[in-house]
C-alpha cells in the first residue's frame, strides 16, 4: 500500500494497456531528475545515475513485471525490454486515441462556432 503512496503516476500494466502514457511519463520525470540519458542508446551515465534511473523504473512497474526482469540491472535495457514487449500496442492504441481526439475536437469547434459571434459582438460594442 506505501508503494502506491510513493509513485508519481499509474505503474505500467502487465498488460500494458497504460504503456504509452507510461512512457510519456517516464520520459518527463527522468528529464526532471536529468537522468534521461540512462535510457537512451550509448549513454556515458554513471553508475549512481544508472541505479538511480532503475528504482525509478522499477518503481514504477507492475509488480509481475518487476519479477519478470528482476535480473536486468541497466535501465536501458529494462527500458528496451519493455519497450520490445509493449511497442506494436502504439500501432493498435494510438489512432483509437487520435480518432477520439479528433471527434472530440470537433464537437469542440462546432461549440465555438456558436460562441463567437456571441462573443465579437460583446467586445466590438
Amino acid at each position: 500500500m506505501e508503494n502506491i503512496k510513493n509513485q508519481k503516476f499509474i505503474a505500467l500494466d502487465n498488460s500494458g494497456k497504460n504503456y504509452l502514457s507510461w512512457v510519456l511519463d517516464v520520459k518527463m520525470h527522468l528529464s526532471a531528475k536529468k537522468l534521461r540519458h540512462t535510457i537512451e542508446e550509448e549513454n556515458t551515465a554513471s553508475n549512481e545515475e544508472r541505479a538511480t534511473a532503475l528504482i525509478f523504473l522499477r518503481h514504477h512497474i507492475n509488480d509481475g513485471l518487476k519479477y519478470e526482469y528482476i535480473t536486468v540491472e541497466n535501465p536501458l535495457e529494462l527500458w528496451q525490454n519493455l519497450n520490445d514487449r509493449f511497442e506494436h500496442l502504439k500501432a493498435v492504441v494510438l489512432p483509437k486515441a487520435l480518432n477520439v481526439g479528433h471527434n472530440y475536437d470537433f464537437k469542440i469547434l462546432k461549440q465555438f462556432r456558436n460562441i463567437i459571434p456571441h462573443c465579437s459582438k460583446l467586445y466590438h460594442n
